[in-house]
């Protein structure tokens, strides 16, 4: 039983990957204001409802790792070793991600978000999403006894980092000059006589 349903999460994904793909194909090839979700269904192969099972609408399309960036940011809190430092860890999960954001192939991609009204407030309200599921993470953390409001700002610096990174010439030495400023920003709201956690 547990291999049929394996088999077919692994179709419900390849289906989900090919649908994406061929969005970013066409949206790359003729901008994305020119193509119809109905042209990236038919060029898909797959229904218009089933493209909607997969994706929420025409901008998720564009970002489908979405929730992947959404929960790696919060397991970075939850899943790390004990003792390590919170900002050491969210540190090396945007690394991650700006490397991801910034690989070969992404620059034309980032320059059809930048370019497009619609994508650009898709991008803003997922970065808001993700910076309250991070808040979130932080708050639960048993280890971290910070204020809520404390926690909502750290996780803001930290999404907003991100897009810092990915803009800058040299977003690697960007990540850690900005993760610098995150870090002591965490160490002074850290409660008196403990060390920032």
């Amino acid at each position: 039983m547990t291999e049929v349903l394996g088999r077919r999460e692994r179709k419900k994904a390849a289906t989900r990957q090919k649908i994406a793909d061929t969005a970013l194909r066409l949206f790359l090839e003729r901008g994305y204001d020119a193509v119809g979700i109905r042209e990236v269904a038919a060029e898909a192969d797959v229904a218009v409802t089933t493209l909607f099972s997969h994706f929420a609408s025409k901008e998720a399309l564009v970002f489908e790792r979405d929730a992947n960036f959404e929960q790696s940011l919060a397991r970075a809190v939850t899943g790390r070793a004990p003792h390590e430092p919170l900002i050491s860890a969210l540190r090396r999960e945007m690394h991650a991600m700006v490397r991801h954001c910034t690989a070969d192939g992404a620059a034309p991609i980032w320059r059809m978000i930048d370019g497009s009204p619609a994508l650009r407030e898709y991008e803003e309200s997922m970065r808001l999403r993700h910076a309250e599921s991070l808040a979130a993470a932080i708050a639960a953390d048993p280890g971290l006894s910070h204020s809520a409001t404390a926690c909502r700002t750290i996780a803001r610096f930290v999404v907003d980092a991100h897009s810092l990174g990915r803009e800058a010439a040299d977003p690697e030495a960007a990540v850690d000059e900005i993760f610098r400023m995150i870090e002591a920003a965490w160490e002074v709201v850290s409660p008196s006589g403990q060390p920032a956690s």
